[in-house]
């Protein structure tokens, strides 16, 4: 079993790794490039799309899926595997990759122009999406062994990252690897913890909070709390960039139950993002999906992401609108790292503002603008404008979906591995995480970009 790393190599986006195995080329995620490694998506691809067999898809975020109608286009012909409740989650996010960047290769080419650079194009289209749908298999679930030819399987396993989100077993003979995805962060709402993997010759994990502990999901909560409250009594409004998929439907769900529980501070809440909206009614379709105390909550009746106050925001002139609100609202927008969506005019009319709370949820790569503002950038430019930073800017990282220090370390421990390759994280939080992993008996180090391995 030969396995090439194609990116997430010692930065958190763009996962592709090559498997060769009895016969068959397999690629585990299509991941696009993001934030200051963007350029790489044009970049000619290492391998002939033509030649690869099966893609399987760990989970629906860009970073992971953003290039598979690319490869489409340039001639994948194969099978698409990942969990049934990936494909539409999927087909949304792809859809919504192509509008934005419409709106950004605009921009870029401007950039370009004035530096003497060729424009780009799109890195695909409508008609490529529509071909890459077709290749999905349907109805594959957690635990199912699916035979990949040449005596090779796989199986999918709970990585209670997002809503059907998987590790992959790969089997081959004597040989296991473990490709973790995303791993969950312990004690999310509405989805199950990860699983624990069986024992491995080879682990490829994530590394993204390697050098991180997250506070707990409670305490957490109870500090979203103080900010909403904090930021109404001082006439503000709190703006939230999310993720459209799971970070916005985990908001609503704690927001619901502070609500229930008497706890949420009066004012109007909104979810301006029509992409985090019809996710939710595709997170609503898949209870199968939900943890005990969620699925509970299903099975009563009871909605899970909704509650007295709470508005949807669908059209560009409903979103506009929340521009002229001054003060005790709260608005989650996508994009979670403020390159694209709704989030950039919400900033803009906002972060100038020091009665204005703005709360990152998630991570932030390096290049985005979310990432030049959580690092304290007194100023931005947003829309080729330049904008003050007087807003409270505050980062709960206990909302993160991935999985701090210690639940990295504790989950890579149980498949007692062989050997550890670190990807999807910055240096310094491999270095780290690497040196914990150390110090349980476990050999990790960081996958460079290209390199080939033999197990």
């Amino acid at each position: 079993m030969r396995i090439t790393f194609l990116g997430a190599c010692k930065t958190v986006t763009g996962s592709m790794h090559l498997v060769e195995a009895g016969g068959r080329k397999v690629l585990v995620d299509a991941g696009m490039f993001q934030g200051e490694n963007e350029e790489l998506n044009w970049q000619e691809l290492p391998f002939d799309p033509g030649s690869i067999d099966i893609i399987i898809l760990t989970h629906a975020h860009l970073d992971h899926i953003g290039l598979l109608p690319r490869l489409v286009k340039e001639g994948f012909r194969g099978e698409v595997i990942t969990h049934r409740a990936n494909i539409e989650l999927a087909r949304i996010m792809l859809e919504d990759s192509i509008e934005v960047q419409k709106e950004d290769i605009l921009t870029e080419n401007r950039r370009r122009a004035r530096r003497g650079l060729p424009e780009l194009g799109l890195l695909y289209d409508e008609e490529d999406l529509r071909k890459a749908m077709g290749l999905f298999r349907r109805g594959v679930n957690y635990g199912e062994e699916i035979e990949l030819g040449g005596g090779t399987t796989i199986i999918l396993h709970d990585a209670g990252h997002i809503l059907g989100s998987a590790f992959v077993e790969l089997n081959r003979g004597e040989r296991r690897a473990i490709f973790s995805g995303d791993i969950g962060n312990l004690g999310k709402p509405i989805i199950r913890d990860p699983a624990t993997p069986r024992k491995a010759d080879l682990v490829v994990m994530e590394s993204t909070y390697g050098n991180r502990l997250h506070a707990s999901v409670r305490d957490t909560v109870e500090q979203f709390r103080k900010i909403i409250a904090e930021t109404f009594e001082r006439g503000g409004n709190v703006i939230v960039p999310s993720f459209a998929l799971e970070r916005s439907q985990d908001i609503l769900y704690y927001l619901r139950e502070l609500y229930e529980e008497g706890n949420l501070p009066e004012g109007r809440f909104f979810l301006d993002s029509p992409l985090a909206i019809e996710a939710t009614e595709i997170f609503r379709a898949h209870p199968e999906c939900y943890d005990q105390e969620a699925r509970a909550l299903f099975l009563e009746g009871k909605d899970l992401f909704s509650f007295p106050g709470l508005r949807f925001i669908r059209t560009v002139e409903e979103s506009k609108s929340l521009n002229s609100i001054r003060g005790r609202a709260l608005i989650i927008a996508s994009g979670g790292m403020c390159v694209g969506g709704r989030i950039k005019h919400h900033l803009k009319h906002h972060i100038w503002n020091e009665k204005n709370s703005l709360v990152f949820t998630g991570y932030q790569a390096k290049g985005t603008l979310g990432r030049k503002i959580a690092d304290g950038a007194e100023e931005v430019e947003i829309y080729w404008e330049r904008v003050a930073v007087r807003a409270q800017i505050h980062m709960l990282e206990g909302f993160s979906a991935h999985a701090d220090q210690t639940g990295l370390t504790e989950w890579c421990a149980a498949a007692e591995p062989g050997a550890v390759v670190l990807v999807h994280g910055e240096p310094d939080a491999q270095e780290e995480l690497a040196q914990r992993l150390a110090e349980r008996g476990i050999s990790a180090r960081a996958a460079e970009r290209g390199e080939q391995i033999e197990i």
